[in-house]
């Protein structure tokens, strides 16, 4: 397991916005992981992202490295912020936007 941990810490720490999902940003394969990169890619967010379903170590690694059940799991410099549920309640709440730009990231001004 410390393998897969190794795999997971380092994409937490060298991206600033990682995602672990099932599917792809362009494909996912779930509608709570295809929430986070629709909110992602809204508010104009570089990020990388891992597709927990090719492999059952990470699937189940993942869950380990942060003693949460469920995917996807969003990661804001190297801080476990949350799955779909977090993400969206902050995002409407308009604290994900501030909580990227008090991280030094970057996010899309929309207009009303």
């Amino acid at each position: 397991m410390t393998d897969i941990n190794d795999f997971i810490d380092d994409k937490v720490k060298t991206n600033d916005v990682f995602l672990f999902m099932k599917g792809s940003p362009d494909f996912p394969q779930c509608g709570f992981s295809g929430q986070v990169v629709q909110i992602l890619n809204y508010l104009g967010v570089d990020y990388g992202s891992a597709n927990v379903l090719e492999s059952a170590e990470l699937r189940d690694g993942i869950k380990a490295y942060t003693n949460w059940p469920t995917i996807p799991q969003l990661y804001i410099k190297g801080e476990f912020v949350g799955g779909a549920d977090i993400v969206r309640e902050m995002f409407q709440a308009g604290e994900l936007q501030s909580h990227l730009e008090g991280a030094g990231i970057a996010v899309a001004k929309q207009s009303a």
